[in-house]
Order: C-alpha cells, then sequence, then structure tokens
C-alpha cells in the first residue's frame, strides 16, 4: 500500500525560507535542437533526455566535452520527460502515456518498462528510491526495481502546495525541483516535503540569445565529484554552472500560475 507522507511541517513551515540568487562560473555549449527535458552528471558523463513526439531522445555526452558519445530515440507516439542513472540503469519518463522507460546503461538497450500512475515530469533518486514528479504539488517515491509506488510526498511553501514541480536533482539529502514557467527551482525536505530555500534565476539565459523557438528554464545536474551545479533550459544554446548566493530569509510567494504548454 502506497503511504502520504506526514512530517512535523508546522513547526518548519514557521522557519524562514533561504533565498539565493546566483553567479555564473561556466558554461559549455549545447544543441539548440535539444528540447531538455531531464539533465544528470554521472562520472564523467552527462545524460539529456529530451521531449516533443516524433525527436524524443536520451543523448549520452563525455562531460564537460559535450562531445556526444550515443544516442536512443524513443518511438514516436513517446513524448520523453526526466532521466536519471540509478547504478546500472537509466530511467527515463514519459509525459502522458503512464510509462517509465529502464535502460542498460552500458548498451542503452531497453531493459523493461514500468507502469506509472500519472503523468511523467521530472525524475531523480535517493540511492535507494525513484522519485518522480508530475506536474502536480506531489512527488511520488518508488521502488527501481518494480515501479510500486512506495509513498506520496506533498511539497508545500508557506503551508501551502506548490503545484508545477518538474525537473527534479538530488543534492546532499535534499530534492531539488524546477518550478515550471517560474525561473525558479527549490530546495525540498525530503522527509518533510516543506520548501526550505528559493533560487531566483531569471536573467540566467541572456535575452539576445533567445531565438523564436526557446523555452523555458528546465533541467538541474549536480556533478557530485566537483560539487558543481549545472542548470539549462529548452532550446537553449549552454549549459550553465552555477553558484547560489544566499541573499537572506523571507516567505516567498506562491509562484503565479503561468499559459500551460508543455512541461
Amino acid at each position: 500500500m502506497a503511504l502520504v507522507a506526514v512530517g512535523s511541517t508546522a513547526n518548519a513551515q514557521l522557519r524562514p525560507i533561504k533565498r539565493y540568487g546566483f553567479e555564473v562560473l561556466e558554461t559549455v555549449p549545447q544543441s539548440r535542437e535539444n528540447f531538455v527535458q531531464g539533465l544528470q552528471i554521472f562520472e564523467g558523463t552527462l545524460y539529456i533526455g529530451t521531449g516533443l513526439y516524433g525527436v524524443s531522445e536520451l543523448l549520452e555526452y563525455n562531460f564537460p566535452s559535450m562531445d556526444l558519445r550515443r544516442k536512443k530515440r524513443l518511438s514516436d507516439d513517446l513524448f520523453g520527460e526526466g532521466v536519471t542513472r540509478f547504478r546500472d540503469q537509466i530511467y527515463q519518463l514519459t509525459y502522458r502515456a503512464q510509462k517509465l522507460l529502464v535502460y542498460d546503461a552500458e548498451s542503452l538497450a531497453l531493459s523493461q518498462t514500468l507502469p506509472i500512475r500519472t503523468e511523467g515530469w521530472g525524475i531523480t533518486h535517493d540511492s535507494k528510491n525513484l522519485i518522480y514528479s508530475d506536474g502536480s504539488a506531489n512527488l511520488y517515491f518508488l521502488d527501481p526495481g518494480s515501479g510500486a509506488l512506495l509513498r506520496t510526498l506533498p511539497v508545500m511553501l508557506n503551508g501551502r502546495p506548490l503545484a508545477r514541480l518538474n525537473e527534479l536533482e538530488w543534492i546532499d539529502g535534499k530534492v531539488w525541483a524546477n518550478v515550471w514557467q517560474a525561473n525558479q527551482i527549490i530546495e525540498i525536505n525530503a522527509r518533510t516535503g516543506v520548501v526550505e530555500s528559493v533560487a531566483d534565476l531569471r536573467g540566467l539565459l541572456d535575452p539576445q540569445l533567445r531565438e523564436e523557438d526557446t523555452d523555458v528554464l528546465n533541467g538541474i545536474a549536480w556533478d557530485a565529484e566537483r560539487k558543481q551545479l549545472w542548470v539549462t533550459g529548452k532550446r537553449w544554446p549552454k549549459i550553465y554552472r552555477i553558484r547560489l548566493i544566499e541573499l537572506g530569509a523571507s516567505r516567498p510567494q506562491t509562484p503565479a500560475p503561468g499559459r500551460r504548454n508543455t512541461p
């Protein structure tokens, strides 16, 4: 039976939320064709999952040289979403097909397809369980072998559910998530679901680099070996290594809902 996580959120919500700005430390180029839905760095390899029907792929790059090593094309009826590598397997979500694709990391051969109950948006893992988002205010913890739902974690900002959780990354015991269309990434307590930090990434992409089909911020990757944070967006020409700069504590407003297109 799947459990809804219940924690001591009342006291946690009273704590001030950390606010961050950012500083760009480094950039690497990427193809503007990449409609980035998922991003992960694993031992010198960058995995990118791309979206849109008919062109979705799983891409594997040497990092940070960005030499394309291998790619796997999804079937035309699947819209690719978030990706994560866990041990010797790579997991890639699909948007509305309620499928979680499982690849052998050595060969990129599709080894299994696991069912999920909702849409798929972003995915990461905590070295034990898979964690995915579906655009709601919930995070879902799955058994990596069977795909069984283990628990559902509601995410709260200022005591209210925070929806549009998208791309995910596990960093030092916390879940970081991109809030779709908000130009923000947030730090979530994986036990209570409380948002502890909000980083404002507005202005990261130079307006002069925007083209007609340039889309929103999406993609968080943590290089655990070098302790580096990288972020990007859909059809952005660069991936950015950033340092978060603490601005102080406050109680930010829940991001205003945006026009829905595709996560």
